[in-house]
């Protein structure tokens, strides 16, 4: 066999029941091991931030610049 297409499981035991393997495949397959998935990506336009106010600056044109956009 090639590296490519080597078992990822080797039985040595030959006494070892269809139950058995079963249970190990089992045990092995729900620890995972696999990539991460990838981290949900949440819109700007629903971003909890949004919701938190901007500090008002103050001096010279301020009043003015608190209505332009950012």
């Amino acid at each position: 066999m090639s590296n490519d297409q080597r078992p990822a499981l080797r039985i040595v035991n030959t006494d070892a029941t269809a139950e058995e393997v079963a249970a190990v495949v089992a045990v092995l397959s729900a620890l995972g091991g696999g990539a991460a998935p990838a981290p949900r990506r949440t819109p700007a336009w629903s971003a909890p931030a949004r919701g938190v106010r901007r500090p008002l600056l103050h001096g010279p044109g301020a009043w003015r610049a608190s209505a332009l956009p950012r």
